[in-house]
């Protein structure tokens, strides 16, 4: 394993960070956006920040990226095999941003892992984990716990939760507004203020959570090439000043993930989403359906508690798949035909192609690298 292969895969997974911020991170500050809350620069600001945070409270997410979808006992993820990977998510995320379509990074990237590992295992699928049990059911790993089955149940946790909590504003502000003590003090716009000054806090929950699921994904796959590098010895000749590349530590469930990789992570994200995430946000915010302060507000608890809870138990869910599923059930709540269902329909459509086609992109650039005698 070269220095400079090592050095290119650093180069491409942040590549694709930054691309993941046209998606992911634009998602996480749609509603604050849609409902005029906060400017987009502003918006953009407190991602940032918001993102920095979530990334430093864990690694769960980064080591089931790094340790728990692909066997190595079958396969091992070298940096030919990674950078295919990386480069197959990325090709996608790029096609369906230019789309303005809000696929999952998330999905893409696991996509690209399968693809790579499936083509270098000589077309086998044993090359990829599909269930191995923990102590408990949560602790397990490979596709089928981790990926599969949260791929529809955590994007339908969130439509229920924002329908959920979007009914209850609504019934409280009812009797509050009908004959409570604040009948005279209900007037929209003072709704609109108070849950204005909310969703400050929502959005950064939001943000929160995004910085602690999806910044982790990137910085699985940079520890997984820059431990892997110092195990071979191809980082013992580098400088002083770049000792700090080096990954000595490997536990039996993943990699320490130095503090540097993940403040580099959270912030190429930002500059992805400050250079084109509006395209998704007006998907989102937009297109879909009309959002005020007090529906963003509660998207935001509702796709923020379900991807909190994934990113404690270490599974990388879809921002976008929980952000676009709260906000179809908050606009349910206030009427079914409130929602653009031909919008919808694009959407769930690139959900369902993004595993696949991120996977086969992935598997087609390791085929030609094969074919070049590089791989």
């Amino acid at each position: 394993m070269s220095l400079t292969l090592v050095l290119i895969v650093v180069l491409v997974a942040l590549v694709f960070e930054y691309i993941n911020g046209f998606h992911d991170t634009a998602n996480s500050i749609a509603t604050v956006v849609a409902t005029k809350v906060l400017t987009p620069g502003q918006a953009v600001i407190l991602a940032a920040c918001t993102n920095f945070i979530g990334a430093l409270l864990g690694t769960a997410v980064a080591k089931t990226i790094s340790s728990g979808l692909i066997d190595a006992g079958v396969v091992a993820m070298t940096p030919q095999l990674l950078i295919c990977a990386l480069l197959g998510a990325t090709v996608w995320d790029l096609i369906t941003w230019w789309w303005g379509l809000p696929s999952s990074s998330s999905h893409a990237l696991v996509g690209g892992l399968c693809g790579a590992a499936f083509a270098a295992a000589g077309n086998s699928w044993s090359a990829m984990i599909w269930w191995q049990d923990g102590a408990h059911w949560w602790q397990g790993k490979g596709l089928l716990p981790k990926v599969i089955v949260p791929m529809v149940v955590s994007p339908l946790a969130g439509f229920l939760l924002g329908l959920t909590i979007m009914g209850l504003l609504f019934a409280l502000l009812s009797v509050l507004g009908d004959r409570g003590p604040l009948r005279h003090a209900m007037r929209p716009r003072a709704v609109n203020a108070v849950f204005g000054k909310i969703q400050m806090l929502s959005s950064s929950a939001m943000g929160i959570s995004h910085g602690l699921n999806d910044a982790q994904k990137t910085m699985g796959i940079i520890a997984l090439a820059l431990a892997g590098a110092t195990m071979a010895g191809s980082l013992d000749g580098v400088p002083a000043w770049l000792s700090f590349l080096k990954i000595p530590e490997i536990a039996d469930q993943g990699f320490t993930i130095p503090v540097w990789i993940k403040a580099t992570c959270a912030l190429v994200m930002a500059a992805g989403t400050m250079a084109g995430g509006w395209r998704i946000i007006r998907t989102l915010g937009h297109k879909m359906v009309k959002l005020q302060p007090m529906n963003g507000v509660a998207a935001d608890i509702a796709s923020s508690t379900v991807i909190i809870t994934a990113s404690t138990l270490g599974i990388p869910v879809s921002t976008t798949h929980n952000v676009s599923a709260a906000i179809m059930g908050v606009g349910t709540a206030k009427r079914a035909n409130a929602i653009k269902w031909v919008v919808v329909e694009r959407m769930v459509w690139a959900w369902i192609l993004t595993l696949p086609i991120a996977g086969a992109l992935a598997w087609a650039f390791v085929t030609l690298l094969r074919m070049a005698g590089l791989a």
